[in-house]
């Protein structure tokens, strides 16, 4: 497995690229499985204290889009073509959600990823979701 983007360089272009949801998300570690924290806040929440569904989507929806350019480098239009999402339980509250994305295909037009998303501190995931991204072409 090659890594084409660390933490840093994804972070940066995250940060260009995606400025407006960037500072949500910390990348803490890229490899065979890719480690994103999403820093919990109010605007997160839904009624009932707990962390809102779509922000858990769009939390596994970062960490698959990063996995991917971590291996293929910086490709902006790597677009989502297709995502499922199980939650299995309620966040814990006030803390932070830990993903961990891996890959199971990258093929040069289509990649499958798969998330956990976990509660800090917690050992049992709150959701899991599957996530297929198109890859635009080279050129």
């Amino acid at each position: 497995m090659e890594i084409a983007m660390d933490e840093a360089r994804l972070a940066a272009f995250m940060e260009e690229e995606f400025p407006q949801v960037a500072g949500d998300f910390v990348i803490e570690s890229v490899g065979e499985e890719l480690v994103v924290r999403l820093k919990v806040g109010e605007l997160h929440l839904r009624p009932g204290g707990t962390v809102s569904g779509p922000t858990m989507f769009a939390l596994a929806d970062v960490s698959v889009w990063l996995a991917i350019l971590s291996r293929i480098g910086p490709v902006a239009l790597a677009v989502t073509t297709g995502a499922s999402i199980d939650f299995m339980r309620k966040p814990a509250a006030g803390r932070d959600l830990i993903a961990r994305a891996r890959l199971l295909k990258l093929g040069r037009v289509l990649a499958v990823g798969d998330v956990l998303i976990f509660s800090e501190g917690e050992a049992a995931p709150v959701a899991r979701s599957s996530m297929t991204y198109s890859i635009p072409p080279k050129g």
